[in-house]
């Protein structure tokens, strides 16, 4: 019995010790698209009943994935999107989010946000680090506009985005990034993206929603379909991708995206607030571009809201659907002309030929000799056996 006490409390001795020694060893950071455990997730919409989205109390550490995939770092050395307006037509802003902090205006009512993805969308366009935090936006020198375009539980309204660009452009937006993918009203939408063209204002939209449509059968409908106003050829239509370049399982499938940008475990603000929440969608990865195209804005004044999609799209890393390269579209210098326009070559042109008389001549001789040589070789069969059979020639008489 002593012998098993003692047993007994050797196993207890070295459970306690490795308690101990986990307790001290450091948690590993989470990586890829798992993100930080313990951040709460961003929502789309809230239900009638539901409360508002509120500070969240748990704080990103360390720098997302998103932050190295995208080079911030490096592009910042050219560029942090200081003097160019990025318009957030989608849930409000919170104003008092201190990642924005003096760099929101709202439009109307658009400075509160109940559900806190139209504030999340602008941390990642133009989120600052508060305190030095490891958490920021694309463009943290941007000045955001807020517009809504949903109702105040987050329910998308064509009627809505369409006057909400409209007013994003008056307003002196050169960027407008609308954070919902709608299924009708193109008509309307259409009409407010040729306005944003007309005033050099480059639109940024998702090419699918974040969530599947429910189907007939009740199940998620993944099958890919156009939404406005990604569909319109002059809006930037953005899906997303993860740390190892794949999408979520029942993500809804993209039809005909412009790009591709980081937009699974992203890292982003509430409406109010240091704390953070942690979303995926093709949303979000339009954030991320309608940042990009602030750098680049605020790099390049001069380039045209089509340059500047133009160089987006042309400096992306090549793929089934070209990635973005922030760093690639500040540095490009690309030839000329429109995005799509191929050089056309000039005619070629063959100098007459002057030798063609010396030529034929050439060949003239060249065949009379080679007739030459046939009879020289013919006689000098046909007389040795001439001669052998003693032909004589033909009597004159």
């Amino acid at each position: 019995m002593p012998s098993a006490r003692c047993s007994s409390m050797a196993v207890a001795a070295v459970v306690a010790a490795a308690a101990a020694i986990s307790c001290l060893t450091p948690v590993p950071p989470a990586r890829a698209a798992d993100g930080p455990v313990s951040l709460p997730p961003l929502r789309l919409r809230v239900g009638d009943g539901d409360p508002c989205a509120t500070a969240s109390t748990k704080t990103a550490e360390t720098r997302p994935w998103t932050h190295q995939a995208l080079q911030l770092s490096r592009s910042w050395q050219l560029s942090k999107g200081s003097g160019v307006t990025v318009a957030v037509v989608d849930t409000g802003v919170g104003e008092s989010a201190p990642a924005l902090s003096g760099r929101v205006t709202a439009v109307g009512g658009a400075g509160t946000d109940c559900v806190g993805h139209g504030s999340f969308a602008a941390g990642v366009i133009a989120g600052a680090p508060a305190d030095g935090g490891a958490v920021s936006g694309v463009a943290p020198g941007a000045q955001v506009l807020a517009v809504r375009g949903t109702d105040n539980r987050g329910n998308p309204d064509a009627g809505l985005v369409a006057q909400g660009i409209t007013t994003a452009v008056d307003q002196g937006a050169q960027v407008v990034y609308v954070g919902q993918a709608l299924a009708e009203g193109g008509e309307e939408i259409t009409a407010a993206v040729a306005h944003a063209a007309q005033e050099d204002a480059l639109v940024v939209a998702p090419v699918a929603p974040d969530v599947a449509p429910t189907g007939l059968d009740g199940r998620p409908d993944t099958k890919p379909r156009a939404y406005w106003p990604a569909r319109v050829p002059t809006v930037l239509s953005v899906v997303d991708h993860g740390p190892g370049g794949g999408r979520p399982e029942g993500a809804p499938a993209p039809l005909a995206p412009d790009l591709s940008a980081p937009g699974d475990g992203v890292v982003g603000i509430g409406p109010e607030g240091k704390g953070h929440y942690i979303g995926s969608g093709s949303s979000l990865a339009a954030a991320q571009v309608a940042g990009a195209a602030a750098l680049i804005r605020s790099y390049e004044p001069e380039l045209t809201a089509a340059e500047v999609s133009r160089r987006l799209l042309e400096a992306a890393y090549p793929d089934h659907t070209p990635r973005l390269d922030i760093y690639a579209g500040l540095t490009a210098v690309l030839p000329a002309g429109k995005a799509g326009d191929r050089p056309v070559p000039e005619p070629a042109h063959v100098p007459p030929d002057t030798a063609a008389a010396a030529r034929e001549r050439a060949l003239f001789i060249g065949g009379g000799a080679l007739g030459m040589a046939v009879l020289v070789g013919a006689a000098m069969v046909v007389v040795p056996l001439g001669k052998a059979r003693r032909w004589r020639p033909a009597d004159g008489s």
